[in-house]
């Protein structure tokens, strides 16, 4: 596929998988529409660009429902259409779930989930009409399995699977291709920022992120899946990927080892 000129939007570009994107759509000379919650870093990453000249902000808090569907109709009636739209803002989590309060779940559902739905469907009518158009959505490991730590994070993750792969089934016949991207432990600042019991960000990055796969690595995979017009691809270590696959196929005993694994 030639991304020349193609309008991408990058929700979570600021930072991470996001920021690595952005870079890797601006060598292949398309036009970058980027979004995320810091304008200051936004401006970073664009003046980073390969081509800066072709990258726009657009900043954005996807738990602001209202705020999502006023960008995207500016987005649209400045671009006039999109035809790449990566999900990829989100929060993480970092405590037991007895521990957690109720404001802490709402808030997880209301960004990963709700927030991304609505990026979507503030352009998803555009897509079918113009018949064209590929929808991805970054979501994780824990959008197939559940681990310690993670339970609403989790449940956000597992949620956008269902979401995405209905409306796949939905719009097949539109030419608009809908892309599932499940990362595994990847080194960017997702624990630094995730929510603790209270809602605070924990602040310290985990061991298992700090050994994670580079945000480059995991965006170039991105990429070419995009290109292929893949329905789903998992970029992850082996000890994810086994993870998945015994979940799948031998579930119970996935059950007994992931108690103790280590995923902090």
């Amino acid at each position: 596929m030639n991304f020349n000129n193609k309008n991408v939007w990058i929700t979570g570009a600021s930072s991470g998988i996001g920021e690595a994107l952005a870079y890797g759509f601006s060598k292949k000379d398309a036009v970058l529409i980027l979004s995320a919650r810091n304008e200051t870093e936004l401006n970073r990453v664009k003046q980073n660009c390969a081509f800066p000249e072709k990258v726009y902000i657009f900043p954005l808090d996807i738990s602001k429902h209202e705020e999502v569907f006023t960008v995207g109709k500016k987005i649209i009636e400045q671009f006039g259409t999109i035809d790449i739209l990566i999900n990829n803002a989100g929060v993480s989590q970092r405590s037991l779930t007895a521990e957690t309060s109720f404001n802490v779940d709402e808030s997880l559902i209301t960004t990963n989930f709700l927030g991304t739905v609505a990026v979507t469907k503030s352009i998803l009518s555009t897509m079918i009409k113009q018949q064209s158009g590929q929808i991805v959505t970054i979501t994780s490991i824990v959008g197939k399995i559940g681990t310690p730590m993670r339970s609403s994070y989790a449940a956000s993750k597992h949620a956008l699977h269902g979401f995405f792969d209905s409306l796949r089934a939905e719009i097949y016949d539109k030419n608009v291709n809908i892309l599932i991207v499940c990362p595994g432990f990847v080194k960017t600042n997702v624990s630094i920022n995730a929510l603790n019991s209270t809602g605070a960000k924990q602040g310290t990055m985990d061991v298992t992120t700090e050994n994670g796969l580079s945000p480059d690595y995991v965006a170039e995979k991105i990429i070419k899946a995009i290109d292929a017009k893949k329905e789903e691809v998992i970029i992850a270590g082996f000890r994810e990927k086994t993870a998945v696959l015994l979940k799948r196929f031998v579930p119970t005993l996935f059950s007994k080892i992931i108690r103790k694994s280590k995923v902090v």
